[in-house]
């Protein structure tokens, strides 16, 4: 991927690392002051930096504050079909914002993958994407085909009369981050996949019938029913986990506005 990482401070330096594994050939830049080491290049002034990167890169990935970020590149905005994806996260990792070029330049994806690496919090506020409601919740074998995962979640959206255009989210435990099928699904849904660490998923309320397979597996006591709860926010379950071959789904339901 043909992307950059920008960072004022030590702490988003340390974040070099972890980012490294998701993006191996990322360019990063660190702000002048920070004198921890670090693995990347460093920089005098942001606006600067921004404008030289701003049309050579599809992709530019800052830990810092938003204000700075868009004073930054404000001047330098032309297209959303043109203009780079723009992701912002905070030092330490609690919220990956897409900013910029979030549909068109695939900053909403960017996002996603940011916050999956960190078990970060994505903010994507596109309206296309918002106003969809469900989330779909998804436990799997190992090996489990793109198929078998496609036509499980098809038949869980037949069990409960709603058509997949309604589902914002795809989610699942945070050590399917390689499995093929599950991201093979993801990509051909053209859905985004959420992926919940199992700490979160082992502090969950307990699901209607804890499996002791999946316990004993990855230690948690289901994947499906909380994964998909706590991949939203004002989540309720709609549908519990449903077993359909080797995969397992639940479907939950976001309140759509604080008026509900």
């Amino acid at each position: 991927m043909n992307a950059s990482f920008i960072t004022l401070s030590p702490q988003g330096a340390a974040l070099i690392p972890r980012l490294r594994r998701e993006f191996p050939d990322l360019d990063c830049w660190v702000h002048e002051s920070v004198t921890s080491a670090y693995d990347g290049r460093s920089f005098v002034r942001m606006a600067d930096l921004v404008r030289d990167l701003f049309q050579v890169r599809e992709s530019l990935i800052f830990a810092a504050p938003c204000g700075v970020v868009v004073r930054s590149i404000a001047p330098l905005l032309t297209s959303k079909l043109s203009d780079p994806a723009v992701v912002v996260m905070d030092v330490h990792a609690r919220w990956a914002v897409s900013l910029l070029s979030g549909h068109e330049g695939g900053a909403n994806q960017l996002a996603m993958r940011v916050a999956n690496l960190f078990d970060a919090e994505p903010v994507i506020t596109t309206t296309t994407e918002t106003v969809k409601q469900l989330i779909v919740g998804v436990g799997c074998r190992r090996g489990a085909s793109c198929a078998q995962i496609t036509a499980a979640i098809h038949a869980a959206l037949d069990q409960i009369s709603v058509p997949l255009e309604r589902v914002r989210l795809l989610a699942s435990v945070a050590i399917k981050h390689d499995e093929a099928g599950l991201l093979e699904a993801a990509e051909q849904l053209h859905i985004p996949l959420r992926l919940i660490s199992t700490e979160q998923l082992r502090s969950a309320p307990v699901p209607t019938s804890p499996s002791e397979f999946v316990l004993q597996q990855i230690g948690v006591a289901a994947v499906a029913e909380p994964a998909a709860c706590l991949a939203g926010r004002r989540t309720r379950l709609l549908l519990p986990k449903t077993i359909f071959d080797s995969v397992t789904v639940a479907i939950a339901e976001e309140s759509s506005t604080w008026l509900d």
